[in-house]
């Protein structure tokens, strides 16, 4: 018997078969070389619900099924003369519905695959689907070897108390000893916290670090715990804007050298103009910096009309939402959503609009020497270029005329001459 080895996808997809010819846990697993109770626990950690129902049966799920003689449940149907418990809409209106589940899905083999009485159950199913599973194991093998595995509350938490500690001059294994009942993580991870860029406290804060000679290995990867996405997906996004015509900001980010300073920019889709911000390093916390400046800067009411609505994709850089939508204090401020993965059309403002910036900054380009005082510049010129789909009006004029040319002062841009505009290499040339 094989050990320490993982079901590969064709092991999966033998079990499939074997529950499908009726083949007994213990069968299988002898079949594959494994011990009984992991072809156990794979079939009950990945078998997938279904609401299938079987053809020509009452959809009705209801333990009273047999015992009921409710009429005229539904209050549209005062001439219905049908038993409730023999309809199929019976379950969805009955405020007495309670489901009858299927016993044999409490003993092995735990799924429905191979049950002699499936196409005549009406009964709430469960299936092991050798694809599925597959696919769930592998997106649990990715998330478990990446990143910090922290949520973004516990996270949120850690930053409040222990970020002004290590500013105060305290060391992280000083802070442990006198706080060891706060803590619920290593002095390691809260090490490579900061040096990933979660937490306000920087690596400048705690000198010893600063003199350490970096280790010539990759760097640690960190994200936030992908739950902090329930309830901001693209579905939720599109069912959110269906109710609300507020204005939509597309978020992004702009690379320059690998492992130097970045761009973050925000698209104002109602008019095409773009901001964008210099940052150190493309983490978390640099972003939150700059929302909260922002909104430092514009004020809370303005801040909400400007920023109601928020696009971002999967990015590690925009993976703490809370403390994007929220302010110091914890008023609401923002709503954040993010695309599909692998889907940047979701957001297509902010990529296309990025050709204005690689014009003046092509790929590859270190932004190293650059400072906000160049940003601002270069946005001033693109922002200022007229666009035929605004009726050859530019992006600056736009958004004067609907916010204000004052918000867009106080942002650092100004308008520069239709003839005097540049989105060239040597705009920003010293």
């Amino acid at each position: 018997m094989t050990k320490n080895k993982h079901l590969t996808d064709s092991d999966r997809l033998k079990i499939e078969q074997s529950l499908r010819d009726g083949l007994s846990l213990r069968r299988i697993a002898a079949e594959l070389g494994k011990n009984a109770s992991t072809i156990s626990r794979e079939i009950r950690a990945r078998a997938i619900e279904s609401n299938k129902y079987a053809p020509y049966r009452i959809h009705n799920r209801c333990v009273k099924l047999n015992v009921c003689q409710k009429m005229q449940i539904c209050v549209d149907k005062p001439n219905c003369t049908k038993i409730c418990s023999r309809c199929n809409y019976c379950n969805a209106v009955c405020e007495e519905f309670e489901e009858r589940l299927c016993v044999k899905l409490y003993e092995p083999p735990y799924v429905c695959n191979g049950c002699t009485e499936e196409y005549q159950c009406a009964l709430r199913k469960k299936y092991y689907l050798h694809k599925k599973a597959h696919e769930a194991y592998r997106e649990m093998l990715v998330e478990s070897r990446a990143g910090a595995n922290i949520t973004e509350d516990e996270l949120l938490h850690l930053d409040e108390w222990i970020s002004p500690l290590i500013r105060r001059g305290q060391s992280i294994h000083h802070i442990s000893v006198h706080n060891a009942d706060k803590l619920e993580v290593s002095e390691k991870s809260i090490y490579r916290y900061v040096s990933g860029g979660l937490l306000k406290a920087k690596n400048i804060d705690m000198p010893r670090v600063c003199r350490l000679k970096p280790r010539k290995t990759k760097p640690v990867g960190h994200k936030i715990d992908s739950t902090c996405r329930i309830g901001r997906t693209y579905a939720d996004f599109l069912e959110f804007i269906e109710t609300s015509d507020a204005p939509i900001v597309e978020i992004d980010s702009v690379i320059g050298r690998v492992g130097g300073k970045v761009l973050l920019t925000m698209m104002f889709k109602s008019c095409d103009l773009m901001l964008a911000f210099i940052r150190e390093r493309n983490t978390s916390q640099s972003v939150i910096d700059i929302f909260n400046s922002i909104h430092v800067r514009l004020g809370a009411d303005r801040f909400k009309i400007l920023f109601p609505i928020i696009i971002a994709d999967n990015g590690s850089e925009f993976s703490n939402p809370k403390a994007l939508e929220y302010d110091a204090q914890g008023n609401k401020r923002s709503h954040v959503f993010y695309c599909d993965p692998y889907a940047a059309y979701q957001k297509p403002n902010v990529e296309l609009n990025h050709e204005f910036i690689r014009r003046i900054l092509p790929k590859g380009t270190s932004f190293d020497n650059l400072c906000q005082t160049d940003i601002n510049l270069m946005m001033s010129h693109i922002n200022s270029y007229s666009r035929e789909k605004l009726g050859d009006k530019s992006p600056f004029d736009m958004f004067g005329f609907i916010y204000g040319y004052d918000v867009l002062e106080s942002l650092g841009l100004n308008r520069i001459m239709g003839n005097e505009i540049l989105l060239k290499p040597l705009l920003l040339k010293k």
